[in-house]
């Protein structure tokens, strides 16, 4: 055990779904022990792996944190990890070490969403930075995601005739001109305007708004 909310070489052990972890995968032992002890150092929490492939089955992504690889191992490399990664959803930050990457591999996994790649023998202060970038952009994007799933949560909420009312709200139109173009009475349109900002949680339409902007950043679709 490599502490309290770590794991052992192998990932044989859970780890803490709420401490960010540095999750260490090299196919030599001893790069996984010395990186690690670094890690612990600077405070992070560490689990270590040795295989790819162990690492792929046994990976957790609802936990947070961050993934620095080797990137040329034995059978699967790093960038076929950070693709298995991606093609599962899961857009783990990952910092990439390599002691012969070539200009392509750095672009390929930097296009991919990797956040840096260190040049063996890496240097502390550079391993401690990236780590701390990586988690910190990790914890951004899972914020964004807890965001997003809870202004579904309000959307999902409304009725089809709220939707109608949401939609013309934000594209600027009066209560007058959208009763006239539903069909309806200013009364029955504030009532379902008033109904519509108590379950979205905001107090007027200048939020609500800000609130549909913030949905659009998200990738989520309102229609």
């Amino acid at each position: 055990m490599i502490g309290a909310s770590s794991v052992s070489i192998g990932g044989n052990r859970l780890i803490s779904s709420c401490v960010p972890v540095v999750f260490l995968l090299d196919d030599e032992p001893g790069m996984v022990v010395r990186l690690g002890r670094v890690l612990r150092a600077a405070g992070f929490s560490v689990g270590g792996w040795t295989s790819s492939t162990e690492f792929l089955d046994t990976h957790d992504a609802d936990s947070p944190g961050c993934l620095v690889t080797n990137l040329r191992m034995p059978g699967i490399s790093g960038l076929e990890i950070q693709r298995a990664l991606l093609a599962r959803g899961v857009d783990r930050p990952i910092i990439f070490i390599t002691g012969q990457g070539d200009i392509r591999t750095v672009v390929e996994g930097m296009r991919a969403g990797a956040v840096t790649f260190l040049t063996k023998p890496v240097q502390p202060a550079e391993l401690t930075g990236a780590v701390r970038e990586a988690i910190a952009i990790d914890a951004t994007r899972r914020a964004r995601r807890r965001a997003q799933a809870a202004i579904g949560a309000r959307l999902a909420q409304l009725t089809p005739r709220e939707r109608q009312v949401f939609h013309l709200v934000i594209k600027g139109m009066l209560n007058k001109q959208i009763a006239a173009e539903l069909g309806t009475t200013v009364k029955t349109v504030k009532v379902h305007r008033g109904r519509i900002l108590n379950k979205m949680h905001v107090r007027n339409s200048t939020a609500l708004l800000g609130l549909l902007y913030r949905t659009k950043s998200y990738g989520y679709q309102v229609a």
